[in-house]
């Protein structure tokens, strides 16, 4: 099997970063073939002689690993899972459970040092006890983590193990070189309230959100049976809620399946979803992992999320190119939620959250006139809304710096006022004032442009001493002066404030 130009630079990244680095994380979009990758690597760490380890924690994938292995390498892997081991077996690759694997009757007949290479599926799940407890095991082996997603829910740092992001390559990328089809973005002007929501291991709490989602169950099936799309799958925070939804949908004429974990029947609804028998596919997040059927062509996403990776994850299951497939529709609705920043799908390309707030804003407006919009195109549009908008931002604020500045009293002025020639000579303004000499020097109303550090000490000594004799201070002189009052700097504090109370009780005349 050939791989991709991008696919052979992630393998190229990989093998030269292991010379300074043991534990590495290969970063790749859903449906760019990082299955692939790592097989063809375990091929060729095996013909180095090499043995590998390859850790996944689902059925599907451990399955799909050793699948993928053998076609794209020729080679076959031992499995190590429930009733099926791999200890004893002459297979240079183990495809393993991480669940199975981690029980003490399972690892320690295992040599220490029987692996020299671990692979990770689905990484993003690397810093689990479980998984922590293996690879402390084989603590001799390197390490290569493969995800699309290394954003976690509950936010710890995949950054705590790995050394370093071997390789990268996005979503946004991805579709721009043709690898993975375009997405387009139609938001429902449908308003789903979520409010007061309580979160839950870094995410909405998936009751609660089925219990606001549940009165809008209507709405939403008239919604997608307005799509003329061949495959679509939806995914809902709950079995209840999504059984619902697929009767609804069934109601309104359309051949809907509902899939989940208890499902006896679910590898046969999957394969005629598969086949076309069905249109609509529901589930309660089982297919976020471990499932891949290309020509899915329309996806939504019925379970708010604050995870960026989790969202990902959902629409990547609608991303893979397909025969007849030109591009991934995917159904958005306006939600309505206080507390909570929610990922919606300008995340997807935007690596500026204001520039996706932005994008989400304008698709919302395209909404209420009934258009969809790429959301390529709708980012790029943000992306110049945003530059716009900060250099507007800039603007405004050098100009209120200049104001500010020109209120402020120059320091040679000052120090000629003073009589303090040290203020004045040339030689003290030769090493720079520090940050926080400048920021004194403001709150006292000088301006502390090209002033020096011995300057700027100086003047600063120099306004202690005086407040400590009660004489006036930088601000009252530059406005005392500023209204005729040629001996400013001689006054005392308290006079100057009345020569100020005078100025101002004449309408801020000059005497």
């Amino acid at each position: 099997m050939e791989a991709r130009p991008y696919q052979q630079e992630a393998h190229a990244a990989i093998v030269s970063q292991w010379d300074e680095y043991q534990r590495l994380l290969l970063v790749m979009a859903t449906g760019t073939g990082k299955t692939i990758v790592f097989c063809q690597l375990a091929e060729h760490l095996v013909r180095e002689g090499g043995r590998v380890l390859i850790l996944a924690h689902r059925d599907e994938l451990i399955r799909q690993a050793a699948d993928k292995l053998e076609a794209a390498t020729s080679l076959k892997a031992a499995i190590e899972k429930a009733n099926e081991y791999a200890v004893d077996t002459w297979y240079p690759i183990t495809v393993g459970s991480v669940q199975t694997m981690t029980r003490d009757k399972r690892l320690f007949p295992y040599e220490t040092d029987a692996f020299t290479h671990i692979i990770i599926d689905e990484a993003h799940r690397t810093l689990a006890k479980t998984y922590q407890k293996i690879l402390e095991y084989f603590d001799g082996a390197k390490v290569l983590g493969v995800t699309a997603t290394p954003d976690r829910g509950d936010q710890k740092n995949l950054g705590r193990f790995y050394d370093s992001i071997a390789y990268e390559y996005g979503i946004s990328k991805a579709v721009k070189e043709g690898f993975l089809c375009p997405i387009v973005n139609r938001t429902i002007p449908l308003t789903l309230d979520m409010g007061r929501v309580k979160q839950s291991g870094g995410d909405l709490a998936a009751g609660d959100v089925a219990a606001k989602l549940e009165p809008y169950l209507e709405e939403i099936a008239d919604a997608i049976a307005t799509i003329d799309r061949k495959r679509i799958v939806v995914f809902l925070p709950l079995i209840a809620i999504s059984e619902q939804l697929c009767a609804l949908l069934e109601e309104r004429g359309m051949k809907a399946a509902e899939v989940n974990g208890m499902s006896k029947d679910r590898n046969q609804k999957l394969k005629d979803f598969s086949r076309g028998r069905y249109q609509v596919l529901c589930n309660a997040m089982l297919l976020t992992e471990g499932w891949d059927e290309p020509a899915v062509d329309c996806i939504v996403v019925l379970r708010p999320t604050r995870v960026r990776a989790l969202y990902c994850q959902m629409v990547g299951r609608g991303t893979r190119l397909h025969p007849g497939k030109e591009n991934l529709l995917l159904l958005d609705f306006i939600w309505n939620i206080d507390r909570h920043e929610l990922i919606r799908p300008a995340y997807l390309i935007a690596e500026d959250e204001d520039v996706a707030r932005e994008a989400t804003r304008m698709a919302e407006e395209l909404a209420k006139q009934g258009m969809p919009a790429d959301i390529q195109e709708l980012v790029a549009g943000a992306e110049n809304q945003v530059l716009d908008q900060r250099k507007e931002a800039l603007a405004e604020e050098i100009k209120k710096q200049r104001r500010k500045k020109s209120r402020l009293v120059d320091p040679l002025l000052l120090g000629a006022a003073f009589g303090e020639s040290r203020i004045i000579e040339p030689r003290t303004r030769a090493e720079a004032a520090t940050e926080s000499q400048q920021m004194a020097l403001e709150y006292e109303g000088v301006n502390p442009e090209g002033i020096g550090h011995e300057q700027a000490r100086t003047m600063l000594n120099t306004l202690a001493a005086r407040r400590a004799e009660g004489l006036a201070q930088p601000k009252q002189i530059r406005l005392l002066e500023r209204y005729g009052y040629k001996d400013a700097a001689a006054m005392s504090w308290g006079d100057a404030g009345k020569a100020i109370n005078k100025i101002k009780a004449n309408g801020w005349r000059h005497r």
